[in-house]
């Protein structure tokens, strides 16, 4: 029975992604609830039969007072035994079948999906985000609204049809059943659902954003937190567990202080509601039994009263605690919607082609780009790189080599101008057709917290296990890798490598990520300082092994140490953003600027980038 219910609806059934999604929390949450449109119904229909059937018994047993006290005993078997029978078989049968009905849709069906609906189809909008964009928030934080927004959504779901469905059809069927008694009573009823309904209205008004703030608050703390973790090498190194301390203690106190605020509106909503219980229990109970003194009501209707009002008593805690959590919920979904809502801004045109590259000649076109910010980045570079030409580019920090590598792979669009690949303008085709024609040696590789196969295989993981070996051997790697040994006991290519892979040293991650790129044999390939944390004794092995893979490659290298680019065809010097010179080695060293300078100036091989020319 259960696996009925959670196969349902399916979670990570094909649907149409948006660029753009629904920036408002409620056509955000029903975009997300279409799969369940079906099954919503039918839970709110079965909510309703519930709480119905709950009222009938109520109503039911005043009946039967009624029907003892004017019936012998002898004779009552007789009178009423297939009414009771029957009612008794609703009570045994029917009910249990609506109550499982409605509790399988509601915790099988929905609550399991929808939560995993929403954390699925979020987590692939945000990974379609551009670099830039993660760039300008915290990881943790990011992470944290990936992963509270789903249960937030589900725990709305469920106060919506447990709580607010179930007292709609309670609130109503209390009035007709005291109605059909006499309809005095309807009125301090009304009166009391007239003062709920603004108590109500009031908690709503504050607990919606007091939540949201808090909300607010859990997810900077997980922020702070994760940061510190997540640099834990530099808290240690410079001694400041203090600080970090205190940074965390800050986002903490904010937590507590708008969690105490959240409370403040729950603690004043509960004393007044018991206040306006009290009155609404002793105005119904006594009228009721006022109209029996004058005999306008049974006894049983007396009974069906008290028993009515006291359900009422007990359920408008439960009402108001839920309905408190339903706008906690939707605070924490409309911060999590700062995230999860944000439209993707750097997209592939519609119906774009993937790119066909033939030659792997590059092309930039007048290109700048400056952040946003009008300064900084590049400035007007033109430049034309040739089939399987080998361009080293070299500058000051900050000179714009960062820059044009993230333009290259479209990690950000050129403010102006434009980059061709073989022809082709690299903003007309596919993001991930440009990304998998390159490959990019990083100077400080990020390695995912997997297995070192699981590592390399990412630069090609329909490789075979020997053209993984492979590639390892050509990085210098697989001597070190079959070393390996992880905390679980895993060895070799199955040891794990630790967060961005902590558990190695700079130069073991370089000859990986090194090894990753060599599997992937890119058509065009970029080294970012691919040499800067090996010995010189790896370094020479490495580069052997590089000029091996540039071969018949396009190649653009960045360095600071000249002496790995000197023997590059062409050498590029970016000053301020823009293109200062451009040349062969020997004819900069000839023209006796920047580069000459550099070369004069270069200390252990690496470029004083911080002295002005």
């Amino acid at each position: 029975m259960f696996r009925f219910f959670e196969r349902l609806v399916d979670p990570y059934a094909p649907y149409d992604p948006t660029d753009t999604p629904p920036n408002r929390l409620w056509p955000f949450l029903l975009d997300y609830a279409r799969p369940f449109r079906r099954v919503f119904v039918a839970t709110a229909v079965l909510s309703v039969v519930v709480a119905v059937g709950d009222l009938a018994l109520i109503w039911y047993v005043g009946r039967v007072v009624d029907l003892l006290s004017r019936t012998a005993p002898e004779t009552f078997w007789a009178a009423h035994g297939t009414e009771v029978v029957l009612v008794t078989l609703a009570v045994l049968v029917l009910r249990p079948m609506a109550s499982a009905g409605h509790t399988g849709l509601l915790y099988n069906a929905v609550l399991p999906n929808f939560g995993t609906l929403i954390r699925w189809r979020a987590h692939r909008h945000v990974l379609r985000q551009p670099v830039g964009w993660f760039e300008g928030d915290f990881a943790g934080r990011l992470a944290n609204r990936i992963m509270q927004t789903p249960p937030a959504a589900g725990d709305a779901v469920f106060n919506l049809f447990d709580a607010v469905a179930f007292a709609a059809t309670t609130a109503v069927g209390s009035l007709v059943v005291l109605g059909q008694a006499d309809a005095r009573l309807m009125l301090p009823l009304l009166a009391w659902f007239a003062a709920y309904g603004l108590l109500l209205r009031w908690t709503v008004r504050r607990a919606g954003p007091a939540a949201k703030r808090s909300s607010e608050a859990r997810s900077a703390v997980t922020g702070r937190v994760v940061d510190a973790y997540t640099n834990i090498h530099s808290v240690k190194l410079f001694a400041h567990d203090d600080r970090e301390e205190a940074h965390a203690r800050e986002a903490i106190e904010e937590a507590r202080t708008t969690f105490a605020a959240e409370m403040r509106i729950v603690s004043r909503m509960d004393i007044t509601l018991t206040v306006i219980n009290g009155v609404m229990i002793v105005a119904v109970i006594g009228w009721a039994v006022l109209l029996w003194h004058q005999g306008a009501a049974s006894v049983g209707m007396v009974a069906a009263a008290a028993a009515l009002v006291l359900r009422l008593n007990n359920m408008t805690y439960w009402i108001m605690w839920a309905t408190q959590q339903l706008f906690q919920s939707l605070g924490t979904i409309a911060e999590g919607m700062e995230t999860i809502a944000q439209p993707v801004t750097l997209t592939d045109r519609p119906a774009a082609p993937a790119l066909m590259l033939t030659k792997g000649a590059i092309e930039l076109d007048h290109v700048s780009h400056h952040y946003g910010r009008g300064s900084g980045g590049v400035q007007d570079v033109t430049l034309s790189i040739r089939p399987g030409e080998k361009l080293g580019i070299v500058g000051r920090s900050g000179a714009g080599k960062s820059t044009l590598v993230k333009l290259l792979l479209r990690f950000y669009d050129a403010e102006s101008g434009a980059i061709r690949i073989d022809g082709q303008d690299i903003a007309g085709v596919t993001q991930a057709s440009l990304r998998g024609a390159i490959g990019m040696v990083q100077q400080d590789p990020s390695l995912l917290h997997r297995s070192v196969r699981e590592n390399i295989l990412y630069g090609r993981p329909t490789a075979s296990e020997e053209e993984m070996v492979t590639a390892a051997r050509r990085a210098a790697a697989h001597d070190f890798i079959l070393t390996l040994r992880d905390a679980e006991g895993r060895s070799g290519y199955d040891a794990h490598v630790g967060e961005r892979g902590v558990k190695l040293s700079g130069g073991q991650r370089q000859r990986i990520g090194l090894a990753r790129v060599i599997l992937k044999d890119a058509p065009i390939l970029v080294l970012d300082e691919a040499t800067s944390a090996l010995d010189s004794e790896v370094e020479a092995a490495i580069q052997e092994a590089l000029y091996g893979v540039m071969a018949g490659k396009t190649v653009i290298a960045i360095a600071h140490r000249l002496s790995t680019i000197a023997h590059m065809d062409r050498i590029l010097v970016l000053e301020d953003g823009r293109i200062a010179e451009i040349g062969p080695h020997q004819a900069l060293l000839a023209q006796g600027g920047l580069y000459a300078k550099f070369w004069a100036r270069q200390s252990g091989g690496f470029i004083e980038t911080d002295e002005t020319a």
